[in-house]
């Protein structure tokens, strides 16, 4: 039996309508290109949106009019403008990966590429609370139940230390040690793997002792799942979770906008108003790199009189 000539093979060819196990082999190799925790969470979010929105319109066929009409569909979101180019830059990517992979028409895929991002029209400012409003939102939580004390030492600690919500849910008992003479957490992995010390304030200390051990919490993550009965359930808890419980507590004082990075704003425009000096604060926060502003500042973080140690939302004593 003869074998047919190589030319006349058939090849497969290129798509433009791409199902759901295309898709998620093209997000399989997005998220493998990406080595920071967070932007593959971001990118994660993202896609899955897209492919959400994607798939509700059976055989739409995947190129530069469907990722316009995305766009247009975030823009009827009123989502910001940050929000929708980072879901477009998702999209552009998973276009370019699913033509790397054979999945789609490299033709298609740089149509693709070329969908422009919406413009920016000034600069959208966030929240910030006031020294009241902080010192009312971190002691709205009814500490005689366990599900307080661990909310009230979540809120101070986001609040004094303003870490994000990953770095919160990722604290372990081990991180908090003493550096000269004052409690901190040491190497904080943040975002984009840069490492920092944050130093804990005494009173934050003493939240977060208060509902360590009222939850008899002695080793690994800090904050746990509180159930309904009043007792921890399993070794962690979600970023989701403290969102609910930043929404829920905000919505006490009056602020049903608040968001939890509201909550890292609002430290470091505390930390500046009593007098915290502007390096400082950017070792507190780890903003871009720690290393390279000690470089070019030439100045080292303090532990001892931390910045933020009187911030003016402290438990009267």
């Amino acid at each position: 039996m003869k074998q047919k000539p190589r030319s006349r093979v058939n090849r497969k060819k290129a798509k433009t309508v791409l199902r759901l196990p295309d898709l998620e082999h093209a997000k399989a190799a997005v998220l493998n290109g990406l080595t920071s925790v967070d932007a593959q969470r971001g990118y994660r979010h993202a896609i899955d949106e897209f492919v959400d929105w994607y798939c509700s319109e059976p055989r739409l066929a995947l190129n530069r009019i469907v990722v316009l009409r995305y766009r247009s569909y975030l823009e009827s979101r009123q989502l910001a403008p940050g929000t929708v180019n980072l879901r477009l830059g998702a999209v552009r990517r998973l276009a370019y990966e699913a033509a790397d992979c054979g999945l789609l028409s490299s033709d298609l895929a740089a149509g693709i590429r070329r969908v422009k991002g919406v413009k920016k029209l000034g600069v959208r400012l966030g929240n910030w609370l006031t020294v009241e409003q902080a010192h009312s939102l971190w002691q709205s939580p009814d500490n005689k139940g366990l599900k307080g004390k661990r909310d009230r030492a979540l809120l101070a600690l986001l609040l004094a230390c303003g870490l994000r919500r990953h770095e919160a849910v990722g604290l372990r008992i081990d991180d908090l040690q003493q550096r000269e003479e004052h409690w901190a957490i040491v190497d904080l992995v943040g975002k984009a793997g840069h490492v920092r010390t944050v130093p804990i304030p005494d009173w934050v200390k003493g939240q977060l002792d208060e509902w360590l051990e009222a939850a008899g919490i002695a080793r690994g993550r800090i904050f746990r799942r509180v159930t309904r009965m009043g007792r921890t359930w399993g070794d962690c808890m979600t970023e989701k979770s403290i969102w609910h419980i930043v929404k829920d507590c905000a919505k006490g004082i009056g602020m049903p906008k608040l968001a939890p990075h509201d909550l890292r704003r609002t430290c470091a425009r505390l930390c500046h108003a009593s007098g915290g000096e502007l390096e400082q604060i950017q070792f507190l926060l780890g903003h871009v790199s720690v290393q390279t502003t000690e470089r070019y500042l030439g100045c080292k973080q303090r532990i001892r009189s931390a910045v933020n140690d009187r911030i003016g939302i402290e438990p009267s004593r």
